[in-house]
């Protein structure tokens, strides 16, 4: 079936990775390197993450109940300090493949975000709020779990976007930067393309789209 549809994940694909902003908190408050992703890939479907990520929990509710799962795991650290952590800063290569795409592709992003900070790029401040707003407003659709009750990797998050842009997934290239949202896709019928360095990841999207895209990243 011939491609007609690109899918995006959002952060730590357009912008920096909230990983790295992760590891700089543990790095600078003396806990375990990536304790913070433990906790939550601790009961994936059901810990606070989860559940923020799907609206059930108000950011209050969240922020307490992440720290009790951190306290159990030894190093209390409040919810509210790990939403500070998920603005990245935006990958412009990634933006200009992006506009480059949509002259000739279909063009969705399926976010995992929560109800916090500002925009739907949970950013830190309005000025950076609005930079990714320019951002989500070049799709032809964004599908949030915060909005749809739904999350990654959940496979209905992805039935969902196809049946809203209407496409079959075998039509689709999916990005993200997490290997575990990747398999349902890929499972469905979607090309997969794992977001690790933004130049690997064009290269791979050109040598499956044949549109030209490692002109966009930086040199050197």
């Amino acid at each position: 079936m011939t491609l007609s549809a690109v899918f995006w994940d959002f952060g730590g694909v357009f912008t920096t990775s909230p990983f790295e902003a992760f590891r700089r908190f543990e790095a600078e408050n003396g806990l375990p390197r990536d304790f913070l992703r433990g906790i939550n890939a601790t009961d994936p479907d059901t810990n606070a993450w989860a559940r923020f990520e799907r609206s059930e929990l108000t950011l209050e509710e969240f922020d307490r109940a992440f720290e009790a799962e951190s306290a159990a795991a030894g190093y209390p650290v409040p919810g509210s300090k790990v939403i500070e952590l998920l603005a990245g800063d935006v990958r412009p290569e990634m933006v200009a493949a992006l506009r480059r795409i949509r002259e000739a592709y279909r063009v969705a992003c399926i976010t995992n975000n929560v109800r916090a900070g500002e925009g739907r790029g949970m950013q830190r401040s309005a000025e950076m709020a609005t930079e990714i707003e320019a951002i989500m407003d070049l799709f032809e659709m964004v599908i949030e779990s915060s909005k749809i009750g739904v999350r990654k990797p959940d496979p209905r998050i992805y039935e969902h976007a196809c049946e809203a842009m209407a496409v079959a997934p075998q039509e689709v290239v999916y990005l993200d930067d997490l290997g575990v949202n990747l398999k349902p896709a890929r499972a469905l019928g979607m090309t997969t393309i794992k977001v690790v360095e933004p130049a690997e990841a064009l290269a791979a999207l050109e040598d499956v789209l044949g549109i030209e895209l490692t002109d966009l990243t930086p040199a050197g």
